[in-house]
């Protein structure tokens, strides 16, 4: 039997998260439209509809604020590429190509969200927290991709191909398609975005995925 005070608890529980999430929300707007160091807390709390002391109240500081948008975007990815991985078929060539498609696919590949990640990629050098915060979940999914790309080379018998140059340029790929629907919204083609991804694929790969005509 639950008592009333753990109901409250529960209660205070569930609205101090609602909170917090509206509140990273409105700061991933707030980046999306100023910047990273233009974004204030007073900004995040107008997007919000809220005060600036309810900002102050949950996270202290801007920097705080910052690290948890930054922690939310990472593990918001690192649970879309692991749905991505597991709702695949149990085939490496397969999981890898459903990587690829969750990259582009209108949940990720977002302007607004994008912007914030670029805007974060551009002071991970200069802040220890954010390189940490992209360092955890890009080792994990790195990993996973050399993985993937090295069971399709020795399935396939590609003499000299490198799994973990292909799975970086895989990588550098993404980030370039990203950057285009970022700054280039009006031309940007989602359809056309996934076919080059293919094509490279196929390239790499030609036993496992010329048989694939559309992305």
């Amino acid at each position: 039997m639950v008592s009333a005070s753990d109901g409250k608890s529960t209660r205070r529980a569930i609205a101090k998260k609602y909170r917090r999430q509206q509140l990273i929300d409105a700061t991933i707007k707030c980046i999306s439209k100023k910047g990273l160091g233009s974004t204030t807390l007073a900004d995040v709390a107008k997007e919000a509809g809220l005060s600036q002391g309810i900002v102050n109240l949950h996270f202290n500081s801007k920097d705080n604020l910052l690290n948890e948008t930054l922690l939310f975007l990472a593990e918001e990815y690192h649970g879309a590429f692991m749905d991505a991985l597991a709702g695949a078929p149990d085939d490496a060539s397969a999981k890898l190509l459903a990587l690829m498609k969750m990259d582009l696919k209108p949940a990720i590949c977002d302007r607004s969200k994008l912007a914030v990640w670029f805007a974060f990629w551009g002071e991970v050098r200069a802040v220890p927290t954010y390189q940490r915060i992209c360092a955890s979940y890009d080792n994990k999914q790195h990993e996973i991709m050399v993985g993937l790309t090295d069971a399709i080379v020795r399935e396939g018998e590609y003499t000299g191909t490198d799994a973990e140059m292909v799975a970086e340029a895989l990588s550098s790929l993404t980030d370039g398609l990203w950057l285009s629907c970022l700054v280039n919204p009006k031309t940007f083609n989602r359809s056309i975005a996934l076919q080059a991804v293919l094509s490279y694929l196929q390239a790499i790969f030609p036993n496992h995925y010329l048989k694939e005509n559309q992305p």
